[in-house]
């Protein structure tokens, strides 16, 4: 089958122009295959742990194969940040720097039915031209129509309101994409995972980068611990967000610019 999705090199404006226009584009080849087969061995365990902790709280039921924050220090997490994916086309898009609002994963199997198969947008508020919040898609397996491709609803990153059922999949394009593909899309993009109808696994991770002053859905410097953060190099304590935290008491509060638990550039 063709390909029918936005597709564009790292042009900033081609970038621009196919993100006004249908929300959302596609950069292939972006990984290799032995980084993939990495990330994905580490999902194993790492779900084993979010999904007792689910099933422990009693949300279990529409949360089946999903991760949320996978921000480690002993699997991918930093190896795949210091690879800066996209790095330009975010920063482009958020007007300068921008941290990290949430690192997960899906792993859609057959018959499941979590809930990032409802259609939805991943910002709560509509944002309109201010845009606050992109998302990433990193493809661990290919994306088929058989398998759960993504509908995403080119142009509705520029309505406020949720489009009806049958219209959304009537006029919802797929991602059908190839394994080690990266997808960017405007966060006021409406839509929905695939359901699989295959044996095997379909696998990606999912991603938000927002401005700094964005509230993160974690507290990773605080995860992580702030000792942790002095040994890591200036991207890392940026994109993690350890330039944009919240003092606790007047002590961190009273400081000098360059000591600021919030510092200059985190517009």
């Amino acid at each position: 089958m063709k390909n029918k999705f936005p597709y564009a090199n790292a042009d900033l404006a081609t970038f621009d122009q196919v993100m006004a226009d249908y929300g959302w584009i596609v950069y292939e080849d972006a990984m290799d295959a032995d980084f993939i087969e990495e990330i994905t061995n580490s999902l194993v365990k790492t779900y084993e742990v979010r999904r007792e902790i689910q099933i422990a709280n009693g949300i279990g039921a529409n949360m089946n194969g999903t991760l949320h924050h996978l921000v480690e220090r002993d699997i991918f997490t930093f190896k795949f940040l210091e690879q800066k994916y996209c790095e330009s086309q975010i920063r482009h898009f958020l007007k300068g720097n921008y941290i990290l609002n949430s690192l997960g994963a899906v792993i859609n199997l057959k018959d499941d039915k979590p809930y990032v198969q409802n259609i939805h947008r991943d910002i709560r508020g509509f944002t309109g031209d201010f845009k606050i919040m992109i998302q990433m898609m990193v493809i661990l397996d290919d994306f088929t129509l058989e398998n759960g491709a993504t509908y995403l609803l080119s142009g509705s990153h520029k309505r406020d309101d949720k489009p009806e059922v049958d219209y959304f999949y009537n006029n919802a394009e797929r991602a059908i994409v190839r394994k080690g593909s990266i997808i960017l899309f405007d966060s006021n993009l409406w839509h929905a995972a695939g359901k699989n109808n295959t044996d095997g696994k379909r696998r990606t991770l999912t991603m938000a980068f927002t401005r700094p002053f964005f509230k993160q859905q974690l507290d990773y410097p605080r995860a992580l611990g702030y000792t942790f953060g002095e040994g890591l190099n200036e991207y890392l304590r940026q994109v993690l967000g350890y330039n944009a935290r919240v003092p606790e008491n007047l002590n961190e509060y009273y400081q000098p610019v360059e000591k600021r638990m919030y510092q200059p550039g985190q517009d």
